[in-house]
């Protein structure tokens, strides 16, 4: 049986991320891919065809315990923490989840590939698969080209003694005011006369936050990164080390209508404040976090400063081993 999902695959997947990145914001495909396409479109196929369950080859586990109102199914990390992939699935719902088999979740990447090699599968010995979801390993600026355009800007070069503010260790109390939580998630504002144009880019939104391939100018003793975007201008701003105070952000924000949580049995109401472990990319380790909703959204405040913070991207925090829920970082 043969089914076509390229045309929902391009309208929610596709179309999304070139509307996202023409904005400045750093989408992720592969989340989108298994909340709109394989957990989805995919899987109301396989449902029409009789199936009961769809298997997937996601290092992750699927546990179930009982609730009021009938089963509640709990998204956990795989049992190889090298290859965990529960992130790319930090969207997925309960429904999804009900119809959803991980069968390799409790095995390690080595165990896989013994067992393949035993059972004589092609895929034995094949690389792990890498790049876009259904897309493949592309040159990510030239396939973006395809409906953005290209256009020159400056690069401007921010010093390390900018007049950052200082960032406090440690997490808030839960009764941290409403202003000071703004402040620790609102980015660092630029503007041309903050550092000096040391070289030119062929359009701002083909860069992301934390990025360092492509920046394409040399003359410093350690690479430059990006630390901030501005789309409307046509700039990227750049600072030069991974230590760069410009790259760490001590918290971020997350708008009410981007929070989701599969476990909804355990979503926060405003006021609320809680500690959850939290990652806003994959493979990062987990960080310790706290959490607060509040009427205007999410603020996610960590217990150290984190690099890269780009909106666009996914947090996503957990229990134990559990993820809980996710949000599209705003800002």
């Amino acid at each position: 049986h043969k089914t076509d999902l390229s045309i929902p695959y391009r309208k929610r997947v596709v179309d999304y991320m070139f509307s996202e990145y023409e904005k400045g914001r750093t989408p992720n495909p592969d989340v989108l891919c298994n909340r709109e396409i394989k957990f989805d479109s995919f899987v109301d196929e396989a449902l029409k065809l009789g199936a009961d369950l769809v298997a997937t080859g996601h290092y992750c586990r699927k546990g179930e315990i009982a609730g009021e109102k009938g089963s509640i199914y709990r998204l956990l990390a795989g049992t190889d923490k090298n290859k965990d992939q529960s992130y790319f699935l930090c969207q997925l719902t309960q429904k999804q989840l009900s119809a959803a088999m991980f069968p390799i979740g409790h095995l390690t990447k080595p165990e896989v590939r013994q067992i393949a090699t035993d059972q004589k599968l092609a895929s034995a010995r094949r690389k792990d698969s890498q790049g876009i979801c259904f897309v493949g390993k592309v040159d990510l600026p030239t396939f973006l080209q395809q409906q953005l355009t290209a256009k020159t800007g400056r690069t401007v070069e921010i010093s390390s003694s900018w007049e950052y503010p200082e960032i406090e260790k440690g997490m808030p109390g839960n009764d941290i005011p409403l202003s000071s939580l703004v402040a620790m998630t609102t980015p660092y504002s630029y503007n041309p006369s903050s550092g000096k144009t040391i070289g030119k880019h062929n359009g701002a939104h083909f860069f992301t936050i934390g990025q360092r391939k492509g920046i394409n100018i040399g003359g410093h003793s350690e690479p430059l990164f990006v630390i901030s975007t501005d789309v409307s201008a046509n700039i990227i701003y750049a600072g030069e080390g991974q230590e760069h105070p410009g790259s760490y952000r001590k918290g971020l924000f997350v708008r009410n209508d981007e929070i989701h949580w599969i476990r909804d049995d355990m979503a926060m109401k405003p006021g609320e404040s809680a500690d959850f472990q939290t990652r806003i990319r994959y493979r990062q380790p987990l960080e310790r976090a706290r959490l607060f909703m509040r009427e205007q959204g999410l603020y996610i405040i960590f217990d150290r400063p984190q690099r890269g913070v780009a909106p666009g991207q996914f947090a996503a925090w957990y229990l134990d081993d559990e993820l809980i829920g996710s949000g599209v970082i705003n800002q």
